[in-house]
């Protein structure tokens, strides 16, 4: 997530351009196969009487599952017609959500000024940034985290590098909600598997549970079988 104009410009044509509803693009699965698979990795960490914040939280479908696990749930993204999308999919307000650019400072303070102390559930953020934009954007999640709060953050492995190229040289080209992504000129990012654990340390925030785990995408190959993208999660905050 990042400010630059270039950055918001091909996230805001994208959201704009995504159908309605849940599991109309490439990531956004069913919560049965996303945050209620990563709600044991992390509930046992989590201060289960603080907020959560969604941070990327695109069409809001990940933050309704979490607004039924804590007390309030806060869906942020940098784009303003993915927090549209996620408003409009949640009638009943189980869950607020919010435009925010998790690389300014002074937003992020006044965040954590209004909510206090939060958990922050991450998924597939940090390898879409600019390798210059993480340290600032993980520096605001440290404020957004302070003492009490925890992140749960999931990336894609290294070894995504590979599904992805298979994926791009497939004969009929990529399955068509991956092609939308790309054709905003939204690619996956390639990034070590240390760097995540290295940002964090490097704010101060320490590891305190580690994994793998697929990413299961809405798309199919040709078999019938869902296509799943190799992660790394962790979960990590201010130990004393």
């Amino acid at each position: 997530m990042t400010g630059s104009s270039q950055y918001l410009r091909a996230w805001e044509g994208f959201w704009r351009d995504a159908p309605e509803g849940e599991g109309e693009v490439f990531w956004d699965s069913d919560p049965s196969l996303t945050a209620e698979l990563h709600l044991p990795l992390f509930a046992a960490h989590f201060d289960a009487a603080l907020p959560v914040v969604d941070l990327g939280c695109g069409n809001g479908t990940q933050t309704r599952f979490l607004a039924r696990h804590y007390p309030r749930a806060v869906g942020v993204d940098l784009s303003a017609a993915a927090v549209a999308h996620a408003r409009a999919g949640d009638p009943a307000g189980v869950a607020e959500y919010r435009r925010l650019d998790a690389a300014d400072p002074a937003a992020v303070r006044a965040l954590h000024g209004e909510l206090g102390d939060v958990n922050v559930y991450l998924r597939g953020v940090l390898h879409q940034c600019a390798s210059e934009d993480r340290p600032l954007i993980v520096a605001n999640i440290a404020t957004l985290l302070g003492r009490r709060g925890r992140i749960f953050a999931v990336e894609p492995a290294e070894a995504s590098r590979d599904v992805f190229a298979s994926l791009a040289r497939r004969p009929e080209g990529p399955p068509g909600k991956l092609r939308a992504v790309l054709a905003h000129g939204i690619a996956p990012g390639e990034m070590a598997d240390s760097v995540v654990p290295g940002l964090l340390a490097g704010h101060g925030l320490r590891e305190i549970a580690s994994g793998r785990l697929p990413l299961m995408t809405t798309e199919y190959l040709a078999d019938g079988s869902r296509i799943e993208i190799p992660t790394n999660w962790l979960v990590a905050g201010v130990v004393d």
